[in-house]
């Protein structure tokens, strides 16, 4: 594996527009931090609006001809793009672990994780089918037809810098689309490497073009008000995307949108606590507990609670927590400093209410944005913690008293993206699972997020889907052909 130093020496720096690499209008750029001691890793060009119109118009430009590019050509590059990530992935996950914080072991299942997209939608890029079918008065024939959406903008988060980046991407290849790609400005260097990655295998000029900013607002609302731009996919916050989604409107853009979750973790009285463990400790501190997916309630019927309460936080408590970089390492630091302070308020005013701190629940001192692995219990209903999106490596635990009481609270949130359900009564898994009012549920497991499975939320946790043979349609239009006789 290289060094630090390596990897970071053979990032690009600039901004990618047409198939070229240039720097931002008036040369200006940004540092980018490493959240394990604040240090500065490097700088990157600092987009302003006319940069982005510049990306808009190279997407614009190589939309024609990119569209009528065969699909089994379409296919070929992502599949070399699969290939050519994987034998990086020591690079790209250390990396990630730079830039992001999360462990050097995590940050490589991601890179696994990540790379799938672009294997799946190799395959599914010469499976775009329409149909023909005789009228229902036989005098004309109805044909159907799938062609690409046209020019997106992809505004992609900072804690999966590169898979939420290929399951945007690999189907918007895929489908014909070209794209213009505004990663978050914590972590701009993955996608910088991921196009280079995409350039190296032969992806033509102007179809992927990559804008880095700090005016994130800036740049982005002028492309989406843009005739040229036909499709907008978002994956962050609640509250920015519906501020996306009501720019959208101007044009009617086809929009596809991955925001905030409230994801409870339901155990039931049946449930084999040792896979309820398990599975809570993937769900919880996947990626620091720093994603959407990640269970932000845990609900236990009461007969278990404590059981359940005290081996979780016996398995947070042994967690080590450092650079993810280092060895032995099990929990890096959160993102920012904000977002750190973000976390323990929930935490203190969890605790003001009456929950008590099973472990953790203390800022450490030193450098960087660390947070322990922390486990509360009587939490009252009330509690913050239980009604926002946590973003770090913090479980309340709550009780149940029966299946209604549990569904109940489990469905009493805005969002809607992702259960989870822990019990060996398979007529229960059908009636929770179809009573749940979220876009996925994971049974028994910790981990729903498959690249052949489609990703995404109901109510306020957006709309689309990402992934699956559905993930592909985010990114086609439909056309019929009446032909007569």
């Amino acid at each position: 594996m290289a060094s630090n130093e390596t990897v970071l020496t053979t990032v690009p720096r600039q901004l990618l527009v047409g198939g070229e690499w240039v720097d931002a209008t008036g040369a200006a750029t940004f540092e980018v931090h490493n959240p394990a001691d604040g240090s500065v890793l490097t700088s990157v060009a600092d987009a302003t609006p006319a940069d982005g119109e510049r990306a808009l118009a190279a997407a614009a430009a190589a939309q024609r001809e990119w569209r009528a590019t065969e699909p089994r050509v379409r296919g070929e590059i992502l599949r070399s793009a699969f290939e050519l990530l994987t034998e990086r992935a020591d690079d790209f996950a250390r990396l990630m672990t730079l830039e992001m914080g999360k462990t050097l072991a995590e940050a490589k299942g991601e890179v696994a994780y990540g790379a799938e997209f672009f294997r799946w939608f190799s395959e599914e890029a010469v499976r775009i089918h329409g149909r023909y079918s005789p009228a229902p008065a036989g005098n004309t024939r109805l044909i159907t037809m799938k062609g690409p959406v046209g020019p997106t903008l992809m505004i992609t988060p900072w804690n999966f810098p590169l898979a939420m980046g290929t399951r945007k991407i690999g189907p918007a290849i895929a489908a014909g689309c070209t794209m213009v790609v505004k990663p978050a400005a914590e972590t701009p260097l993955t996608m910088l490497a991921l196009a280079g990655l995409l350039e190296e295998v032969g992806l033509p000029a102007g179809v992927l073009n990559v804008v880095t900013t700090t005016d994130s607002g800036g740049v982005c609302e002028p492309l989406i008000r843009d005739p040229r731009l036909r499709k907008l996919t978002f994956t962050g916050s609640t509250a920015v995307g519906k501020v996306l989604v009501a720019q959208a409107s101007d044009q009617l853009l086809r929009v596809s949108m991955e925001l905030g979750g409230n994801a409870p973790f339901l155990v039931f009285a049946d449930a084999d606590l040792d896979a309820a463990v398990d599975g809570a400790m993937l769900a919880k501190m996947r990626n620091i507990g720093e994603a959407c997916t990640s269970a932000n309630r845990f609900l236990v019927h009461e007969s278990v609670a404590d059981e359940f309460s005290s081996r979780l936080a016996e398995r947070m408590g042994a967690l080590t927590v450092g650079d993810g970089t280092e060895d032995g390492v099990d929990v890096g630091p959160l993102i920012t400093e904000k977002a750190r302070a973000g976390v323990h308020e929930l935490v203190d005013d969890a605790v003001s209410g009456g929950a008590r701190a099973l472990v953790g629940g203390e800022v450490p001192e030193g450098p960087g944005h660390f947070y322990p692995p922390t486990v509360l219990v009587d939490v009252p209903a009330s509690a913050r913690v239980f009604r926002e999106e946590i973003f770090g490596p913090v479980a309340p635990v709550s009780t149940f008293s029966d299946e209604d009481d549990a569904l109940a609270r489990a469905n009493d949130t805005e969002y809607g993206l992702v259960a989870y359900v822990f019990t060996r009564d398979h007529a229960r898994v059908l009636r929770v699972s179809e009573a749940l009012e979220f876009g996925m549920v994971g049974i028994n497991t910790g981990i729903v997020s498959n690249p052949a499975a489609p990703f995404g939320g109901v109510k306020h946790s957006g709309f689309g889907r990402e992934g699956g043979f559905e993930g592909i349609e985010e990114y086609l239009e439909t056309k019929y052909v009446g032909s007569a006789l």
